[in-house]
């Protein structure tokens, strides 16, 4: 059979949107039914799959609430699903992140809290911690988004200007039980991180993320600035009490879906290099350092022999300059296009797992060797369009955007750049 680069690259992104799904990597981790009661709650865009992953598995008595973004419910009888805004928070998160509070609130050592939690979970559940608002939040949330600051950097300043994010939802479900499933959507699978840890322990301080502020020159609301100045803003640390019986499984994460893509490709008869899970930056960077890489392997055969597929994972950056629309996934794409210059033998693909590149429901896009020639004759210029951040404008009039619709779940962004200098067609064996 036949392999066409562009529908390899897309059947590898399959592949690894498919090693999350919460259907296969949910039923193993149910727990045995408490002597109490069984309280499901839980955010992040994969957490309504993973609430009806638990409805399918799990044979006792179950209630609860989890909040995913719109369009991306699924239909559940004993675990209500709420849909509420990503990635800048809006009101229904925020009340649906009250009842969720609710919900824990005096519990007993009887008692066991399923806790399932992705990507996207600290928008999805606002709870604005003490004299701040969701408009003070939404202000927040909007500047770091267009600020540079890598995930980890946003999560360090969102967790200490909460109540549930930075482990303090345990705390609250204290003395009960909790047990927290994560799908993990950030580099270095770094637990405080994913979703901003509302269930984990946190080192970080409230000193931490006023030099984040600091360094990317946010303007935080009055009140916030005094919450994080008091160290009135501080997350649950580790070693605290109400943690004691707080257990957390991480079920899948962006180097399971790297090594399901990389079997696509070795059935494909292509050698495979995963250069790492965790790659961050700013988009437009990281597009030149591969574009060196992908030459190395092309001219030299280093650090394999093509022809062969380079694997990454990650969440690049992008500090917006331009009024386009645009996502991490695009910009690198555009980055590594205009540094490769149509070298032949080439094609790429990027794209978020979720289905959400930027604010777009538009997963990534496809590079091929000849993006940049079909560009200029449809009057495109993919260097305006990259300092314009209009990576979406640019692939999509070249018909080359990669839509999924919600994947229901999310492990954080896909690269995979093939690499056939030869341009032979392979064939599968």
């Amino acid at each position: 059979m036949t392999t066409d680069p562009r529908s390899l690259l897309r059947s590898m992104f399959d592949a690894a949107v498919a090693s999350a799904q919460p259907c296969a990597v949910v039923p193993a981790h149910l727990p045995e039914p408490p002597k109490g009661r069984l309280i499901v709650i839980g955010a992040g865009k994969a957490s309504g799959a993973m609430a009806r992953a638990v409805e399918d598995n799990y044979k006792g008595a179950l209630e609860g609430l989890v909040i995913t973004r719109y369009g991306y419910a699924v239909p559940c009888e004993r675990i209500e699903i709420v849909e509420a805004a990503h990635p800048v928070p809006d009101e229904a998160g925020q009340l649906a992140a009250q009842r969720i509070e609710a919900l824990v609130t005096g519990l007993s050592e009887d008692d066991l809290v399923l806790c399932l939690i992705s990507g996207g979970g600290s928008a999805l559940m606002p709870a604005p911690a003490k004299g701040l608002t969701l408009a003070d939040k939404q202000v927040i949330n909007t500047a770091l988004l267009k600020s540079g600051a890598s995930i980890g950097e946003m999560n360090c300043v969102r967790r200490h200007l909460s109540t549930l994010k930075g482990g303090r939802l345990a705390a609250l479900c204290h003395p009960a039980r909790v047990l927290t499933l994560l799908i993990s959507d950030v580099p270095a699978d770094h637990l405080p991180d994913i979703a901003s840890g509302p269930t984990v322990a946190d080192e970080s301080t409230c000193a931490d993320a006023l030099a984040i502020v600091a360094r990317y020159r946010i303007q935080l609301p009055a009140s916030a600035r005094t919450l994080l100045e008091s160290g009135a803003g501080e997350t649950v640390k580790p070693g605290d009490p109400r943690l004691a019986r707080a257990e957390i499984r991480l079920i899948s994460s962006p180097q399971i879906g790297l090594e399901a893509a990389a079997v696509v490709a070795r059935a494909a008869d292509y050698g495979v290099c995963i250069l790492g899970d965790s790659i961050e930056g700013e988009a437009r960077e990281v597009g030149q350092v591969m574009a060196g890489i992908t030459r190395q392997v092309a001219v030299h055969g280093q650090p394999l022999q093509a022809p062969c597929v380079l694997l990454s994972g990650g969440e690049t950056t992008v500090t917006v300059r331009g009024n386009g629309k645009g996502g991490r996934n695009v910009e690198f794409l555009l980055a590594l296009g205009l540094a490769l210059k149509g070298q032949a033998g080439v094609y790429a693909m990027a794209g978020d797992t979720d289905g959400v590149d930027g604010l777009e429901e538009i997963a990534g896009a496809l590079l091929t060797p000849d993006t940049l020639a079909r560009a200029r004759v449809l009057g495109l210029d993919p260097a305006q369009s990259l300092d314009n951040n209009d990576g979406h404008g640019f692939f999509g009039a070249l018909g080359d955007a990669v839509i999924t619709g919600p994947t229901l779940t999310n492990i954080n962004d896909f690269r995979a750049v093939l690499i056939d200098p030869a341009g032979v067609t392979r064939q599968n064996t």
